[in-house]
């Protein structure tokens, strides 16, 4: 089966679309949604609904931080993250909220664990920056292949059967196989706002046969989406950067 993996929507319909047409052209079966359906970008409420589809039609979703902070308080932000997400609660309805609170923190599906931030301690919502943090989200799980978001940065990581640690930044559109006796932590890109200076939306497909992940980016109307953000009268910072990817 073909997995299309994507994470850190951020309320950017524009993106989202855009990524959900290309992975449908390019034969994918399945969706995975990592989390952080809202948070920054100007169309919550739209994403929300298309992931609420998305999981009727047997797409598998996990509750990212900025999920779990339209419902709860206790969740601190940066103070521009936290001017979003307040506008958000005012935008999202009663049953998009219970759907964003009803999310689980990681899901198990066969030989894979999906997560929002790390497999560690998924509720924490710990970055993986390093090899060091790929080794701690590794070793709490027997998984072959672990998929998560969080850093909006693409990076793939492995670990060997003597704990040796490998990393690197994969290349755009080129299939890299997965190899049994190693695990690995494929950490994706954000599809509503990268931080690797690519401002194109990012997610990944990942072939469950041939166990071989692609990288993939697409350009999208970066120009809607920001002027959807202003017109809304969040921080202008959420609109600027869309642009410059980071």
């Amino acid at each position: 089966m073909l997995l299309a993996v994507l994470s850190d929507i951020h309320g950017n319909r524009q993106a989202f679309e855009a990524c959900l047409k290309v992975a449908r052209a390019r034969g994918a079966e399945r969706f995975i949604l990592l989390g952080d359906f809202v948070g920054y970008g100007a169309d919550p409420e739209w994403v929300v609904d298309t992931a609420m589809e998305l999981v009727a039609q047997g797409a598998v979703a996990v509750r990212g931080n900025h999920d779990q902070a339209v419902n709860s308080s206790s969740e601190t932000m940066n103070a521009e993250a936290q001017i979003a997400i307040e506008w958000t609660r005012g935008r999202l309805d009663a049953a998009q909220r219970r759907f964003l609170a009803d999310l689980p923190m990681l899901v198990e599906d066969s030989d894979h664990l999906f997560v929002h931030s790390e497999a560690s301690s998924p509720q924490r919502w710990h970055y993986v920056r390093s090899t060091v943090d790929a080794a701690k989200s590794l070793i709490a799980t027997p998984a072959h292949v672990t998929f998560c978001g969080h850093i909006h940065r693409p990076a793939l990581y492995s670990m060997s059967v003597t704990a040796k640690m490998t990393s690197l930044v994969p290349k755009t559109d080129v299939a890299v196989p997965l190899l049994r006796g190693r695990q690995w932590l494929a950490v994706l890109g954000a599809v509503g706002q990268p931080r690797d200076g690519d401002p194109s939306a990012a997610f990944v497909l990942f072939d469950t046969v041939s166990c071989q992940i692609t990288y993939c980016r697409v350009p999208y109307d970066i120009e809607t989406a920001a002027s959807r953000i202003r017109e809304n009268g969040l921080p202008p910072w959420l609109a600027d950067r869309l642009s410059q990817g980071r």
